[in-house]
């Protein structure tokens, strides 16, 4: 038993490292092409290297080759998931910038549905990972409609591309008037003194003082909500339920929960959001120490609600990083954070092995973080109702908050 138990530390801690090495190219790659070529070519590379090398695995004749193929449809499908949401919250106004977050969010949500019904009637491998990776064919299929970040390219000085999509979005709702004032001169000159001869990399996230204290706490409260997130969705056996019913549950609780996100972020904000969240996940956390295994009801029960709340953070905290940061280094800023949630990941499965030290550790480990997380995200600047900043230089100015009647 003890050398069966020290074998599976081992392939745990390979797997924490190779996924650690992973997330380190994929964000560096990720920031070096971005910043080159903008979101919209990268997020198609995205979706076709998924893609060949989900297929790939698939037909892999050996457990090596398996194993390479799923690394790199690892490293795939991180970019999308990093420039889908940013080209998502890019193209959106103050007004609905919280709808935007939310919708895309809810992807995830019928994502895990389709998933544990697809796991739950396709048993054999290959034709596992073939179904799950279907609905990429989709996405391919979709990306053709998708418009590049008008943001992005002005703040690039590619403001010919950026007038022609700002007119076509200006077409689409009706509101070609307002283009009278917007032409590719005005975008010109509104971004060539700040972005001339600039490349910015991630070394910026901590040029000022105050996106220093940005990048600082975005990338702990990260860490905090991807290690308790994933510590408690990987942890499906310990309610006694068939584990197909609960992930089923655990993914059916997030669709009122992000609705009722929706309405608390509009009303009352994204830090408090944040902070709020975390903590109730840590309290869920901690009342399932005192409740014994045979309880199988009521462990579920309070599991539930803190997947939940963990689930709301993790919504909050997508659009939360995209609005802290402005234009310029928003990329590097989601890929930064990306990279630290990641590596909360890489380390949750393997803080399970301290039930060897004593049974409770894993569970104060991750209440812990949980609440240190949610107390460092009081911490950030609160974005309800500021516009986007373009430039570094603006996030050492005062946010500027917009009111209802501004906006509309």
């Amino acid at each position: 038993m003890m050398q069966s138990n020290n074998w599976i530390i081992c392939v745990q801690i390979v797997f924490c490292l190779v996924h650690y090495q992973y997330t380190v190219h994929e964000q560096h790659f990720t920031h070096l092409f971005l910043s080159r070529f903008g979101r919209r070519p990268l997020l198609l590379v995205s979706y076709l290297s998924s893609t060949i090398f989900a297929v790939l695995s698939a037909f892999s004749p050996s457990y090596v080759m398996f194993v390479i193929m799923r690394f790199f449809t690892g490293m795939s499908l991180a970019g999308i998931s990093i420039i889908s949401l940013v080209l998502n919250v890019e193209w959106f106004g103050v007004e609905h910038r919280t709808f935007s977050g939310i919708i895309i969010s809810l992807d995830w949500t019928v994502g895990s549905w389709i998933l544990v019904g697809i796991a739950y009637c396709v048993n054999e491998w290959r034709m596992l990972i073939l179904a799950v990776t279907s609905p990429l064919i989709l996405a391919i299929i979709a990306w053709r409609w998708l418009p590049e970040s008008a943001r992005w390219l002005t703040a690039n000085g590619n403001a010919e591309a950026a007038h022609y999509y700002i007119k076509k979005c200006a077409e689409m709702n009706n509101r070609t008037e307002c283009m009278t004032d917007i032409t590719t001169k005005t975008l010109l000159e509104c971004a060539e003194t700040q972005t001339k001869d600039k490349n910015y990399t991630v070394v910026d996230l901590f040029r000022t003082p105050k996106i220093r204290k940005l990048t600082v706490f975005s990338g702990i409260v990260w860490y905090g909500v991807a290690f308790t997130y994933y510590g408690i969705s990987l942890n499906i056996t310990g309610f006694g339920l068939n584990p197909y019913l609960t992930q089923f549950i655990f993914a059916s609780i997030e669709m009122p929960m992000k609705i009722g996100v929706y309405f608390f972020l509009e009303k009352i904000g994204r830090k408090p959001g944040e902070t709020g969240t975390l903590l109730l996940t840590g309290l869920c956390l901690f009342i399932n120490m005192f409740v014994a295994q045979d309880k199988w009801v009521i462990r579920t029960v309070v599991a539930v609600l803190g997947k939940a709340m963990s689930e709301a953070s993790f919504t909050i905290m997508y659009l939360f990083t995209t609005e802290l940061y402005p234009t310029v280094v928003r990329q590097n800023g989601v890929g930064y954070t990306a990279f630290l949630a990641r590596l909360g990941v890489s380390i949750s499965p393997l803080i399970m092995l301290l039930e060897d030290v004593w049974h409770l550790l894993p569970a104060v480990t991750y209440c812990a973080v949980a609440i240190g997380s949610g107390l460092v995200a009081s911490l950030l600047p609160e974005t309800l109702n500021t516009q986007l900043p373009e430039f570094i230089e603006d996030i050492e100015k005062p946010r500027v908050q917009s009111t209802k009647e501004e906006i509309q």
